[in-house]
């Protein structure tokens, strides 16, 4: 009798001490809540596909804008070549209006002498005037050519303006005397010509 109610009194205290039963649906949430920890960020993560077309992309930008370094460098270099005398060609050109005004003067002066002194002149004259074609060759060969716009419609991109002036032979805006020769290289101005542009018949 008294090992019975022992057995019994220990079935009681194991069962009380024996953890609850799970819920169905708690092992069920359970389940479902750990079956994707990340919440959906896999979905959100580039496929193979979009990153390789996120490369190339990138590529091409890369490749584009060396080449636009390339071109605007080779751009430089073809200038600095074309262009590389200008600075030397506008210290030159005040040498060849001296020897110009020079032979101007000389040509006046030659007039008043008597002819053994007017042969002498001569002679000097024409040095000086194979002197300065010569310089001119030499920049010809530069490609630098003389702007000489006698007769020529003003143009303000090759002109310089420094009197205007009726002439009823010259219609207005027609670049009536040159007071100074200008030059060009290539396509770019060294130096505008000094003109005297008319205002049209007087009156």
């Amino acid at each position: 009798m008294n090992d019975s109610s022992h057995a019994d009194d220990k079935e009681t205290l194991i069962d009380a001490l024996a953890p609850d039963d799970e819920l169905p649906g708690e092992v069920a949430a359970g389940k479902d809540s750990g079956s994707n920890p990340s919440g959906g960020a896999a979905d959100n993560q580039p496929t193979i596909e979009e990153q390789l077309a996120a490369e190339k992309d990138r590529s091409l930008r890369l490749q584009a804008e060396l080449q636009n370094v390339l071109n605007r460098s080779s751009r430089e270099v073809a200038d600095q070549r074309k262009y590389g005398a200008l600075s030397l060609l506008r210290d030159l050109l005040p040498a060849i209006d001296t020897i110009d005004r020079a032979l101007e003067a000389a040509s006046k002066t030659q007039e008043g002498l008597a002819e053994a002194e007017g042969a002498a002149a001569d002679g000097v004259i024409e040095g000086f005037r194979l002197v300065a074609q010569q310089l001119l060759n030499v920049l010809k060969q530069h490609a630098c050519e003389p702007v000489e716009p006698l007769g020529e419609p003003f143009n303000p991109n090759l002109h310089e303006a420094i009197l205007q002036q009726p002439s009823a032979e010259h219609e207005a805006g027609t670049v009536m005397h040159v007071a100074q020769v200008g030059y060009r290289l290539h396509d770019r101005v060294v130096r505008p010509a000094q003109v005297i542009v008319s205002s049209g018949a007087p009156g």
